[in-house]
């Protein structure tokens, strides 16, 4: 018994460094392992008042494409076609020196006022009642994150009150007067931006930060208790960010539904390797903050559940605001945004949401340029995402060969998700390879159910990882094909340097 064990392990071992040499995997899938149900809100994106994102980006009644009320109609399209489910507004750092009163009524009556987040000349012609035509032209749902830096908290509860409210109440019935008699119902409400960032309007510590977020959430409830609120967590990821989270969950835990996360990937190192192991870090981020909601809830035994609303997230680090933040995305940054959202699927548990920063222009997956909106390389992974991946994430088990880069080891090459639609029986199965130049035979195997004999599969390379989309051409962009499958595994090669989704068929 022992010297067969001894034979059995010697070439279980053997096979593993064949399988290493051979840059070969394995995928095992089992749509009964669910992970948690995904929720739509997963495909958010972000507007804020910076650069070319709201003027010249969703607004502009100059431009031939402008519809009645002055906003772009070939973005608003984009937005549907890339699978947008809501917007939030009006920023970011934005936010925080926002008095929303000053972008209401009558256009020449509207203050112009400096920006002091970004440094530029804010006119407040478009508003609340402008973005809610917006988000409602492009079918998305809003979410407003209010002024926590140098505004009030009758200022918050006053602007739950003009988007929520029936008529009969000061601000209601102000909001009827600009037109817009039945209520908006603007269900979700951010508790100001990235409090903890010493570049902040409005910069306060955790305990302080906590104290007068919970007025201002107790205010807006009052004003309308249907809404849900997100906390302010840690952005600055230095020393201090898990007490900053443990913190506001403690203080809040009762009145918040969501604590936000965001983080930004960079490759300013030129490090190819070290570029794909930037979401590992995200993925850290967001088991630690799950694992400090848990122990608040377990602390006062609350049943209500606090997701983390991860709503801010992109590759950010070549254009800064000297460039209005008008970065130009590569093939190596489409993986990096769709590891992201492996990521978020892979924790469809207790990520309920996340916004990509931003929508157009600003760090977005799409560009104006003399007019003509053209599509960045990373729309294409989002807009699988978004209209593929429904349903239930589902829990993969992979097997492949690894890398160690300065921060971390043992870095699998394949970066893995899916997802189960019970619906219409569809099982996603969503693949990163993060290797440079090989391509990686890889063995998946279903585990429940029988696979159709067809699936489609979608791939998104390049040959040569800086290639960049213009408005004159779309190097990158989503391939779609047809492959036949017998039996329940099957062979596929996944290229280096590539995200692949393949979409199969459960028979029932």
């Amino acid at each position: 018994m022992r010297k067969k064990s001894l034979i059995t392990l010697l070439l279980f071992s053997f096979s593993l460094s064949t399988f290493s040499q051979d840059l070969k995997a394995r995928i095992k899938i089992d749509i009964e392992r669910k992970i948690g149900e995904i929720n739509n809100l997963l495909y958010g994106n972000f507007t804020e008042h910076l650069g070319r994102c709201i003027y010249g980006g969703i607004y502009d009644p100059s431009s031939s494409q402008a519809n009645a009320d002055g906003f772009r109609k070939d973005v608003i399209d984009a937005t549907k076609n890339l699978g947008v489910s809501i917007v939030r507004w009006p920023g970011g750092n934005f936010s925080s020196g926002y008095h929303w009163m000053d972008g209401i009524g009558p256009k020449q009556n509207r203050p112009k006022r400096k920006d002091l987040a970004w440094g530029d000349t804010e006119p407040n012609i478009v508003g609340t009642d402008e973005f809610m035509k917006f988000a409602t032209a492009a079918n998305v749902e809003p979410y407003v994150c209010v002024n926590l830096g140098t505004g009030t908290w009758d200022e918050a509860r006053n602007w739950v009150e003009y988007c929520n409210a029936p008529t009969g109440f000061y601000y209601s019935d102000l909001r009827a007067a600009n037109g817009h008699p039945q209520p908006y119902h603007v269900k979700y409400w951010g508790l100001g931006n990235e409090i903890d960032g010493e570049w902040q309007m409005g910069h306060r510590n955790a305990e302080d930060y906590s104290k007068f977020a919970l007025e201002a959430a107790k205010l807006m409830k009052w004003s309308d208790d249907s809404i849900k609120l997100i906390a302010s967590g840690s952005s600055n990821y230095g020393d201090d960010w898990m007490n900053w989270n443990k913190t506001v969950l403690t203080n809040l835990h009762d009145v918040i539904d969501y604590i936000s996360l965001h983080h930004y990937a960079g490759n300013h190192n030129k490090d190819h390797y070290r570029f794909m192991s930037s979401t590992l870090f995200v993925e850290n981020v967001i088991k630690i903050t799950e694992g400090l909601i848990n122990q608040v809830r377990l602390q006062y035994k609350q049943q209500k559940p606090i997701y983390i609303a991860f709503d801010e997230y992109n590759v950010w680090y070549r254009a800064y605001t000297e460039q209005k933040l008008e970065e130009h995305y590569n093939m190596q940054d489409v993986l990096v945004v769709a590891m992201y959202l492996n990521t978020f699927l892979r924790h469809a548990n207790i990520v309920k949401m996340a916004n990509m920063a931003q929508l157009v222009n600003v760090i977005a997956p799409m560009m104006v340029t003399n007019d003509k909106l053209w599509l960045q390389t990373i729309y294409y992974p989002l807009q699988l995402f978004a209209t593929n991946c429904k349903g239930y994430s589902i829990d993969a088990l992979v097997q492949c060969d690894t890398y160690d880069e300065k921060d971390y080891k043992g870095i699998p090459y394949l970066d893995v998700s899916s997802s189960y639609n019970d619906k219409t029986q569809e099982l996603i199965i969503n693949v990163v390879n993060r290797n440079q130049e090989k391509s990686i035979q890889t063995a998946i195997t279903n585990q429940f159910g029988r696979l159709d004999n067809k699936a489609k599969v979608y791939e998104i390379n390049s040959k040569n990882l800086m290639d960049e989309n213009s408005v004159n051409e779309q190097k990158v962009k989503a391939v779609e094909k047809e492959i036949n499958i017998k039996g329940d595994d099957f062979d596929y090669v996944f290229p280096a340097h590539s995200f692949t989704m393949i979409k199969l068929k459960i028979k029932s």
